[in-house]
């Protein structure tokens, strides 16, 4: 019996280290899975002359830190999460738009609250819209739109409709969250999607969200055999 689990713990760690080992040569090889537009490298391999990018010389901890300020320090993250939800809403095409990747009743796990069934590309795309306003509206002491958990109140329904709200939205959110000061960041906010919170508290979590549902995107874009644009050798720019 002794030898047995020694037997078993030895074939899990042996398993728990070859996978680690995948994941790390994975990595490597593909740094652009979690490296941001800005820092990519091209590789000459993989792109011809005509479309390699120089790389943008990044400023450094020290530069950064002289004018840093709440709002500047949460937008450059801010503005990395709207450059992946944004380009994979663009990238996935129209016929695609009402993937969902499973059927199914999931309404009693949370009664009364959200869609039954998984949400479809498209719906991913309004929700997220939606919420950016919402959150955008309690940061800046308004009412936020109804419902955005079911999709909200915006007739946006096609692809071009919902890439056009979804730009909207980020350019809203971004206006509220570069609004932010050492002064007012712990302010209390309240509101129906991230209240009851602080200034900096409701603007992380508007951050945070878009980051959460954009790990669904990349699901359903694998599952049809589509890179997300983040995770490409050269991104492409944002349809402005």
């Amino acid at each position: 019996m002794h030898r047995s689990r020694l037997k078993i713990i030895f074939l899990t760690v042996g398993f728990a280290a070859a996978m680690l080992a995948i994941c790390c040569a994975t990595r490597a090889q593909n740094p652009s899975e979690t490296t941001p537009p800005e820092h990519k490298r091209t590789d000459p391999q993989q792109a011809s002359p005509a479309e390699q990018v120089p790389a943008k010389k990044q400023p450094s901890a020290a530069e950064l830190s002289a004018k840093e300020t709440p709002a500047s320090a949460m937008l450059r993250t801010f503005e990395f999460e709207e450059y992946q939800f944004r380009s994979a809403a663009e990238a996935m095409p129209a016929d695609k738009y009402g993937y969902r990747p499973a059927q199914g009743d999931y309404g009693g796990v949370f009664p009364g609250y959200g869609p039954k069934e998984l949400r479809t590309f498209a719906e991913q795309v309004k929700h997220v819209a939606c919420s950016n306003f919402g959150f955008s509206a309690e940061l800046d002491g308004k009412t936020p739109p109804s419902d955005c958990d079911k999709g909200g109140p915006s007739p946006a329904k096609t692809r071009d409709e919902l890439i056009v709200y979804l730009r909207d939205s980020f350019k809203a959110l971004k206006r509220s969250i570069g609004a932010t000061t050492a002064k007012d960041m712990f302010d209390p906010i309240e509101g129906q999607y991230g209240g009851p919170n602080t200034r900096l508290g409701m603007a992380t979590v508007a951050i945070w969200h878009v980051a959460d549902h954009y790990g669904q995107l990349v699901l359903y874009m694998r599952l049809n055999g589509i890179v997300p644009p983040a995770s490409r050798p050269n991104p492409p720019e944002l349809k402005d």
